[in-house]
């Protein structure tokens, strides 16, 4: 991860417990997930990361991903009534605990994003 801040500007919220926005772990520290952002407070600003794409969180596609929690013909977008989350270069959906990939007609799975 770099020291180099990416400043989301123009950012009047406050994040923190009970912010109403769902908190995430990123590295050793929290992060909030707002309007398809993830959000880390930081000395006085907001900082925009992104998760990265690691061995626990692959960007590949995994051949399409069977889950209970949205009927199989769900289609992940915006709108879709799941939480958009920044992954590596292209966006992911947050369903039950893990990252869902739209992708060729069917679901990856990206792997587990761990709540706060």
């Amino acid at each position: 991860m770099s020291d180099k801040c990416i400043v989301h500007e123009n950012h009047d919220h406050e994040h923190g417990p009970n912010c109403g926005h769902t908190a995430v772990r990123h590295h050793d520290h929290i992060d909030y997930l707002h309007d398809g952002h993830l959000h880390h407070p930081h000395e006085g600003h907001v900082d925009e990361h992104v998760l990265e794409v690691t061995d626990k969180n692959p960007a590949q596609c995994t051949g399409g991903h069977q889950c209970d929690a949205h009927p199989s013909d769900h289609v992940h977008g915006p709108g879709c009534g799941h939480e958009a989350v920044p992954h590596g270069d292209h966006i992911d959906y947050l369903v039950d605990g893990h990252l869902h990939h739209q992708h060729d007609g069917h679901c990856d799975d990206h792997g587990p994003l761990e709540l706060a």
